[in-house]
This record gives structure tokens, C-alpha cells and sequence, in this order.
């Protein structure tokens, strides 16, 4: 194999993994979820291998670049519609301290030691776990922190304000249907999500985009529409 043919399988395989990228989304890399993770690492593995065999050719580079990214989007399409799909490829978060307390099953459950949960919680400017509320691992691992009133940042509207409860924000409804199981562990049911939606002048679940319950603001609805209810 010459420079010239190096050049050239090099210069298609950068510009079919740059329309892979485009065509399946943009997603910042601190946001990559696992299933993400491997499926680049595995197609800049079949470009690379078509690039410096000697014994394959343009038409190998073109049909495991497109086989593979036409799999990553098919996955992608799925999780956009099925919503159980979604969890199972992207992950759920997992609350690693809720109320103040640390869960070591929830730790246990993700393979992750004190040391890191520490560490995760410094990169969030919390140097003492008494300071958190709730803390959620997400599924690209990244930490999502919720701090004890006393030691949130202060805001104008704080001000003259005695320290409040911190309640974590549940998930009810995404891509209009119904999370059962988080309605069901906050207390409630169908009936009583149907007549909350009644009171905004929503009939149907299909019609909303998502919607989340905190214990100290109510139900907060965002229609497939662009307006926002409350």
C-alpha cells in the first residue's frame, strides 16, 4: 500500500464517520452513554482496520461504515419511540443519596467505592456529603447533586427566607406516557394524574411532552406544543 491509497482511505473514512456524526445527532462527549460509547469505539475500529489492510478495499470502508451507522440509528429511532427500549439501552439514574443518606445497595449496584462518590461530589463544589440532599448517577456517569437548602447557593428570592424542606422533582410523563412506577412510589395514580391534567385543561397524557411532581410546587406539564402549563 503507497501514501497515495493511505491518503485517500483516510480522507473517506474521516468524511464518512464526520456524516455519521451528523446523521445520528449531536452529543457532547461528557454526555455519552455506554451503548454510545462502544458503537464509536467499534466503527472507528472498522474504518481503521479498512484503512491499513492492504487486502480491503473503498467498498469495504462504504459497507461497514454504512451497515454499522444505519444499526446505530435504527437503536437510536427505537429508543425515541419505545420509551422502556430507551432505559434499557441508554440507563437510568440511580440515587446514590437520598434525604441525606447514602445508599451503599445503590453504590454496591453501580460498582462505585465512597472514594468515587467523593470525588464525583468535589467536581459539583460539595466537599462534605452532609451538605447533599439527594445525588442522582447518571447514565453517562456523571454526578447530579441536589443540595440541603442551608448550603444552597443564595438567590434574591431567598433573601428574608427561613430554611425550607428540599424535595427531589419526580418524572411522571415522558413522550406522553405515563411512568407508572414513579407515580406509584410518590403516592399516586391515574385517577388522580387524570384530574391534575383536568384542572390545566389537558384531557389526554398522549398530548404532553413531559411533565414532573415536586412535593413543595405541584405538577409542572409541558405540552407537545411549545407553551408550557402549570
Amino acid at each position: 500500500m503507497n501514501y497515495v491509497d493511505i491518503s485517500v482511505e483516510l480522507f473517506i473514512g474521516f468524511i464518512l464517520l464526520f456524516l455519521m456524526t451528523k446523521i445520528l445527532g449531536k452529543t457532547s462527549i461528557n454526555q455519552v452513554t455506554p451503548f454510545e460509547f462502544i458503537s464509536a469505539l467499534v466503527l472507528g475500529e472498522l474504518v481503521g482496520n479498512a484503512i491499513y489492510d492492504e487486502d480491503i478495499g473503498f467498498g469495504y470502508i462504504l459497507f461497514a461504515v454504512f451497515v454499522w451507522g444505519l444499526l446505530m440509528y435504527i437503536a437510536e429511532m427505537l429508543e425515541i419511540k419505545f420509551l422502556k427500549l430507551r432505559g434499557f439501552l441508554e440507563g437510568n439514574p440511580s440515587i446514590v443519596i437520598q434525604n441525606g443518606i447514602i445508599d451503599r445497595n445503590e453504590l454496591r449496584k453501580n460498582k462505585m467505592s465512597i472514594n468515587q462518590l467523593q470525588t464525583l461530589l468535589r467536581q459539583k463544589d460539595t466537599f462534605s456529603v452532609h451538605e447533599v440532599e439527594y445525588a442522582l448517577l447518571e447514565a453517562n456517569g456523571t454526578l447530579s447533586v441536589l443540595k440541603k437548602s442551608l448550603y444552597s447557593t443564595t438567590t434574591q428570592q431567598d433573601l428574608d427566607m427561613h430554611p425550607r424542606p428540599t424535595f427531589l422533582s419526580v418524572t411522571f410523563i415522558i413522550d406522553g406516557e405515563v411512568l407508572l412506577d414513579n407515580l406509584k412510589a410518590s403516592g399516586f395514580d391515574e385517577t388522580w394524574l387524570q384530574n391534575e391534567l383536568v384542572k390545566i385543561n389537558i384531557k389526554r397524557v398522549e398530548d404532553i411532552f413531559y411533565a414532573e411532581w415536586q412535593q413543595d410546587e405541584g405538577l409542572y406539564v409541558i405540552p407537545m406544543v411549545q407553551s408550557t402549563a402549570k
